[in-house]
């Protein structure tokens, strides 16, 4: 009964048998192997964009971090949410990558809206010198909370960030999750909707450690090639990176895996749902859930091996009437009978 994160999953074998396979011989270094210019092409065809710059890193930070240095001006601020990973997880990283660029925090949680966008925008100091200037904006897909942009929610955004000229940048760690639930295609969620660039996630749907960069203006390339050297994120080993995210696109591994996630977390959510006492926080969408459960319950779970994150307490004293949240995640590889067990323990 593991939903602590989908960070915590095993990788899928194919991706493993991947890495056998791309451990035979010798091979161009530094992302100049053959697997490396195939990966190109099939994410080209993915995305229907097949001028687009595609690079490999081994982190979600490193791909975020590297992607938004490559939009922001050292004197430019990124707009993003106040629960953006980049915000709240990765301890600095874009500010220090883009070697100062400021974050300015826009709505109240996990999504922005268009007029909070054009609020923030329009009220920084365009052409004051003694303050930091309007950069890109960050949208993350799935959000913190486990919750979706649609498609008219991202070009609405992006839009506002054309009318002043800004790109816009895409948190995908949880791309596959995202694309699925809304059930269209990858160029539909990107760059017809306006987005620039994407952090194109695999580690956390089967993957060992591959991110993918994706930049829809080919312009950006040379810069980040410098940048991802300069962060120390190109890997001489390179073709351990491509030969994970071939496999990962191979057969639609990387969907049917985000399918069969998406899919446990919504038994889990309907399990959840017949307890008089659970209370969502936020409607699950994807593979995440954010839900409360009274004290008593926590404590009979834990007690039971069951593990994921509470993010209130303490567990051990307090009310055991008292409503707890909690962040409940499903990985490809969760079994049905590990939710049903969950589902009867909370029962009592």
């Amino acid at each position: 009964m593991n939903f602590a994160s989908d960070n915590g999953g095993p990788a899928h074998q194919q991706i493993i048998a991947a890495l056998t396979s791309a451990n035979e011989g010798f091979a161009p270094s530094y992302g100049a192997e053959d697997a490396m210019t195939e990966l190109r092409a099939q994410m080209g065809d993915i995305f229907e964009a097949p001028e687009a710059a595609i690079y490999l890193v081994a982190t979600g930070t490193a791909a975020n971090a590297l992607a938004l240095a490559t939009l922001a001006q050292p004197w430019q601020t990124i707009y993003c949410t106040p629960l953006a990973h980049i915000n709240c997880d990765e301890c600095q990283a874009p500010e220090f990558y883009t070697c100062g660029s400021k974050l300015t925090l826009v709505g109240a949680d996990d999504k922005m809206t268009p007029e909070a966008l054009d609020h923030a925008i329009a009220g920084a100091g365009h052409g004051n010198v003694h303050v930091a200037q309007p950069g890109p904006v960050s949208l993350t897909q799935v959000t913190e909370m486990g919750r979706l942009y649609s498609l008219e929610e991202l070009g609405a955004l992006s839009g506002v960030a054309a009318a002043h000229g800004l790109p816009v940048h895409l948190d995908g760690a949880r791309f596959a999750n995202a694309l699925v639930a809304l059930g269209c295609s990858p160029a539909e969620m990107t760059w017809k909707a306006g987005i620039d660039a994407v952090s194109f996630g695999g580690t956390k749907n089967g993957c060992i450690g591959v991110e993918a960069v994706i930049f829809f203006n080919p312009e950006k390339a040379w810069e980040f090639e410098l940048r991802r050297k300069r962060a120390a994120h190109l890997f001489s080993k390179h073709r351990f990176l491509s030969a994970q995210m071939l496999a990962y696109l191979a057969d639609d591994l990387w969907l049917t895996s985000a399918r069969a996630a998406n899919a446990r977390a919504a038994r889990l959510a309907q399990g959840l749902g017949t307890l008089p006492d659970c209370h969502f926080l936020a409607e699950p969408q994807a593979n995440m859930i954010f839900a409360t459960l009274p004290r008593a319950t926590h404590q009979r779970l834990k007690e039971a091996g069951a593990r994921y994150h509470l993010n209130g307490g303490p567990l051990e004293t307090g009310p055991e009437d008292e409503p707890l949240p909690m962040r409940l995640v499903c990985d490809w590889s969760i079994d049905e009978a590990e939710i049903d067990r969950f589902i009867d323990i909370a029962k009592g």
